[in-house]
């Protein structure tokens, strides 16, 4: 799994209480992607926006800690979605 994707899991495992959030968590277990293309193209439609929604939060908090590597990898994959 690539660093991107590996951010992104543990962005979700903060919303493990949430159902989508689980499926999105188990398919990056679960599965080997080989870029984050390949993720994206994975999920459905209710998957992705509910991402779309957590990759906001989580980019807004990466930028108020200044994390700016962070910010960089959940961008990417934020900007796959649109």
């Amino acid at each position: 799994m690539d660093h991107t994707l590996m951010y992104l899991r543990e962005s979700l495992s903060n919303y493990e209480n949430n159902e989508l959030s689980q499926s999105i968590y188990n398919k990056l277990v679960h599965n080997s992607y080989s870029s984050e293309a390949d993720f994206v193209e994975d999920l459905n439609d209710k998957e992705m926006q509910y991402l779309n929604h957590i990759l906001e939060r989580e980019i807004h908090y990466a930028e108020n800690v200044q994390d700016d590597l962070r910010i960089q990898q959940l961008c990417e994959v934020y900007e796959l979605i649109f």
